[in-house]
């Protein structure tokens, strides 16, 4: 069968692999319908490997080269012994993380913080852009008539994005300031709108900027041309916003974030950095501010979310700006969404 295979940096092959075979005791065989490319992937082909293992993963014994893919949905195709509650030809979303359920983290239902935690197409035998794939039963939750292909492949980043606004606590009636306006930043905007929260976006990128303003879900603000806190202060009557969400994973977004939330109020870093940034201890102290990081989702999100796109209708589909076959993979995805004059935001890929 075909699969996308991380081998190194710059090098991804769609290749021949052997098929998985028959699922075992508490595993479904599944085939994928589409998967997302995540920031994450980005690392690993830019400047990789940094998670996919070149020795023997602790929980799962995987190494490179890796098949890639951790954002999909995908169609029962076997079921192994001892599995209930999934039927062949189901449409389903898969959760990624894999937890050995032992350690500190797990025993207290903190799984995503698992010592020893792996991936789905990361840090596994397989991956989902590949025309099969054999993932744990308990990784797979079924979706509704109601919901597409493409929703379910949304999942997963979609529980990122809420999980940073969820951490920033934030509630009907107050302001948000989502920094970014890359896929998470347009999720978190999406959830936090849902929510009932007045929603700020800033974003320098203009196709980013103009993918979040034809969303309608609030002001979009470019960084670059004003000075984003002054705004916001102005907008709400020189208090600040009441909680940021910093989703870009860069420094001077992040020191705007922090002169942009009032006194008591909270920043939440959900982007991710890739090299130390400086924040002031004193900002903190003096005003009272909460800042936390956030890594991943609760792990068992997975219904909540599905039920707030199939249920609530946020539309998270609209983040998704391209649609390429496995062919395609290296060109109009990695190097596409790598380049700065890159026009796509999010790209998902269909390996069938």
């Amino acid at each position: 069968m075909r699969a996308a295979v991380f081998h190194g940096a710059h090098d991804i092959r769609v290749e021949s692999v052997p098929e998985p075979g028959e699922p075992g005791p508490g595993e479904v065989l599944l085939r994928p319908y589409w998967c997302g490319i995540c920031g994450t992937d980005l690392h690993e082909y830019a400047v990789g490997p940094i998670v996919i293992p070149t020795e023997p993963h602790p929980l799962t014994s995987a190494r490179a080269p890796q098949i890639l893919g951790h954002e999909f949905s995908g169609e029962v195709a076997a079921v192994g012994p001892g599995v209930h509650g999934l039927r062949v030809g189901e449409r389903v979303s898969v959760m990624p993380i894999l937890t050995c359920g032992n350690c500190y983290f797990c025993r207290r239902g903190l799984g995503h913080l698992c010592v020893s935690m792996g991936c789905i197409g990361l840090s596994f035998d397989w991956g989902a852009i590949a025309e099969l794939a054999i993932v744990p039963a308990r990784n797979v939750t079924p979706i509704p008539d109601s919901m597409t292909e493409i929703q379910g492949a949304l999942v997963e980043p979609t529980a990122v994005a809420a999980y940073g606004v969820d951490s920033a606590r934030v509630r009907p009636g107050e302001s948000v300031l989502i920094s970014g306006a890359g896929p998470i930043g347009v999720l978190a905007a999406l959830y936090a709108e849902a929510l009932g929260a007045a929603v700020y976006i800033s974003e320098v990128n203009p196709i980013r900027a103009e993918l979040a303003r034809s969303l309608a879900i609030g002001e979009v603000l470019d960084p670059s041309a004003i000075d984003v806190s002054a705004h916001l202060r102005d907008r709400t009557g020189g208090i600040g916003v009441d909680a940021v969400v910093e989703c870009s994973g860069n420094e001077r977004a992040l020191h705007a974030g922090f002169a942009a939330v009032r006194s008591a109020g909270r920043i939440t870093q959900t982007g991710l950095f890739t090299k130390p940034a400086s924040i002031d201890p004193m900002a903190l102290a003096q005003r009272e501010i909460t800042y936390n990081g956030t890594w991943c989702y609760p792990l068992n999100d997975w219904p909540r979310i599905i039920d707030l796109i199939a249920r609530k209708g946020i539309p998270v589909q609209k983040v998704v700006t391209a649609q390429i076959g496995a062919e395609d993979l290296v060109e109009k995805g990695f190097e596409t969404l790598l380049s700065p004059t890159g026009n796509e935001v999010k790209v998902l890929v269909n390996a069938r």
